[in-house]
C-alpha cells in the first residue's frame, strides 16, 4: 500500500494530478483544496495518500494534510458517499467548514457539492454528528449549541435564537457562530430577544 508520494508536478487537470516519481507518473485523484496548495507544473511536492484496491482498479487519492485525509475517510463511511463525493465535498467545503455545518446539522453545505442532494446531506449530518463531535477533527475547536451558554434556559434560549435566525434566511453553520460570538459579550442570562438582536449584529459586521 502506499502511504505517500513525494514527487515532480507533471500535469494538474480536473480532478486528478500525474506526480512524477523518479520517472514514474502517478495518477492521484485529490480535491480542489489539495489541488490549489500543492502548487504548479515542475513543482516538488509531496501528498499523504489513501489507496483503493478494486477488481478492476487501483485508485491514489492524494491529501495536502492529515487533517483532510482524515476527513475524505470520515465521509467515505457513510452509506452513499464514495470516493469521488468524497472528494466532492473537500473541494467546496474546508474541514473547519465541515464541522460546524455537522454541529449546527447544516445539510446546505454538502449539498453545494456535486453527487450529494438533500437526502444524502441530511444523512451525512446525522450520522457523523456524535463522530466528528467526539473527536474534533477541524483545526480550531467547534462551537456547539450545547456549549454556547450554560444552564438549561440558556441552551433553549440559544436553540430559539438559532432557529429565528435561520427562519429569517441564514445559514445555520453561520447563524451558529454569530450565537457563540454573541454569547461572549452578553451575561449567562440574557433573554431570547437580546441574544437575536446580538446575533444579527454579528452577522451584520
Amino acid at each position: 500500500m502506499i502511504g505517500k508520494l513525494t514527487g515532480t508536478i507533471d500535469t494538474i487537470k480536473n480532478n486528478q494530478l500525474l506526480l512524477d516519481v523518479n520517472g514514474v507518473g502517478y495518477i492521484v485523484f485529490a480535491s480542489g483544496r489539495t489541488l490549489s496548495k500543492i502548487g504548479v507544473k515542475g513543482d516538488t511536492c509531496s501528498v499523504l495518500i489513501e489507496t483503493h484496491v478494486r477488481e478492476d482498479h487501483i485508485h491514489l487519492y492524494g491529501f495536502a494534510d492529515a487533517v483532510e485525509q482524515e476527513w475524505f475517510n470520515i465521509l467515505t463511511k457513510v452509506q452513499g458517499v464514495g470516493a469521488k463525493v468524497g472528494l466532492a465535498i473537500l473541494s467546496v467545503a474546508s474541514p473547519n467548514d465541515l464541522s460546524l455545518a455537522i454541529a449546527a446539522q447544516d445539510k446546505a453545505v454538502f449539498t453545494q457539492a456535486d453527487g450529494v442532494g438533500p437526502k444524502l446531506g441530511t444523512r451525512i449530518v446525522t450520522e457523523l454528528k456524535d463522530k466528528v463531535g467526539a473527536i474534533d477533527l477541524s483545526p480550531s475547536a467547534t462551537p456547539s449549541t450545547s456549549n454556547i451558554a450554560g444552564g438549561s434556559d440558556a441552551h433553549d434560549n440559544t436553540q430559539e435564537a438559532l432557529s429565528a435566525l435561520v427562519n429569517l434566511g441564514y445559514g445555520r453553520s453561520e447563524a451558529m457562530i454569530a450565537l457563540s460570538r454573541a454569547s461572549k459579550t452578553l451575561p449567562e442570562d440574557a433573554d431570547l430577544g437580546l441574544l437575536i438582536k446580538q446575533g444579527l449584529k454579528e452577522l451584520s459586521a
